[in-house]
């Protein structure tokens, strides 16, 4: 886990991580959050719909910003205050996602906070999420 504080951190900074999605994630999201949408259930469905396989969760996928945050980029120092993404691609299970954050803008007005530029890929090299996150850094 990174222990960045605010003085250390710079325009331009980047981390990264990767992380495969498992069936275990899938039924996990769904016990908790009991979306049963026949997208992310049924494969019959997806592929009916057009795709080739069931979707994984776009919140599955996106929620892996809070470990960039949380752990990476600040890290242990981190609270997120906005988060703001777009669904390029659809997810898989099986895929392996490589999830970054740049940091592109760093403000110590009233509350130190960065703003990260995020990038979600998968193991093709496409682009499967797009967006920007709002961090606070804890003094």
């Amino acid at each position: 886990m990174n222990t960045y504080v605010f003085e250390q951190l710079e325009k331009g900074m980047t981390e990264s991580f990767s992380v495969a999605i498992t069936e275990e994630m899938m039924s996990s999201f769904k016990s908790i959050t009991g979306d049963i949408n026949p997208l992310h259930n049924s494969a019959e469905f997806a592929v009916a719909g057009g795709y080739k396989d069931r979707v994984v969760y776009g919140m599955l996928s996106s929620s892996f910003l809070s470990t960039l945050a949380g752990v990476y980029l600040p890290g242990k120092n981190s609270l997120v205050h906005s988060v703001e993404v777009n669904f390029a691609r659809p997810v898989y299970v099986g895929d392996v996602l490589n999830v970054s954050g740049k940091i592109i803008e760093l403000s110590d007005t009233v509350v130190n906070r960065i703003t990260l530029k995020v990038v979600i890929m998968n193991q093709e090299g496409e682009k499967v999420l797009r967006g920007k996150m709002i961090v606070g850094v804890m003094k």
